[in-house]
């Protein structure tokens, strides 16, 4: 039945009838609205290497996921307007202010369309001094199959996805802040 359900919903997404990004299994089916093209990419999952990608930071630099490796990275899909996202910035910017020097990074992607117009007066407010990496089209949010936010990903000193987290949560719970440090152990 399922296999029935795939194809019908494959079928209407190709020929341009359902606009937007549908997930089956761990399969995004992601449709194009400019050049009529679905593409299926395949989203990852736990211990799988983590797609590499390019964004411009806040402070406008291009940076690639694979610059991290050799660190644990904290990857958040977020957005300015998304409360629960609100809730739980603080809580990881004291986990990278504790862990950093040990090789930890937190790289935040913002989903927000309209860019460092919004998310610096956030980061501000807030004091954040993690990396901000912009995601304007939704591009590598789709690539990772997110489809609600907050989503957090762990990625080991190999860039390997370890954990993926959805919604929020307090980073300086001890369960959490425990998983964190045994990920900064492992070389």
């Amino acid at each position: 039945m399922r296999s029935h359900f795939a194809a019908w919903l494959i079928m209407l997404v190709a020929n341009g009838l359902i606009a937007g990004d549908v997930v089956l299994g761990n399969v995004a089916i992601a449709a194009s609205a400019g050049d009529g093209e679905s593409i299926l990419v395949e989203a990852p999952n736990t211990g799988q290497v983590a797609p590499d990608f390019v964004l411009n930071t806040l402070d406008g630099r291009e940076i690639r996921l694979s610059d991290y490796r050799g660190h644990v990275v904290f990857l958040n899909f977020w957005a300015t307007w998304c409360e629960p996202c609100k809730v739980e910035m603080p809580a990881m910017e004291r986990l990278y202010r504790e862990y950093r020097r040990q090789g930890f990074s937190v790289l935040a992607v913002s989903t927000d369309p309209e860019g460092a117009r919004v998310t610096r007066p956030f980061r501000d407010a807030l004091g954040l001094t993690f990396t901000i990496a912009h995601d304007p089209d939704s591009t590598v949010m789709r690539m990772y199959g997110v489809r609600i936010l907050p989503v957090t990903f762990l990625v080991d000193r190999h860039g390997v996805i370890t954990h993926q987290i959805f919604g929020s949560r307090d980073w300086q719970e001890p369960e959490n802040r425990d998983g964190i440090r045994n990920l900064l152990k492992v070389r």
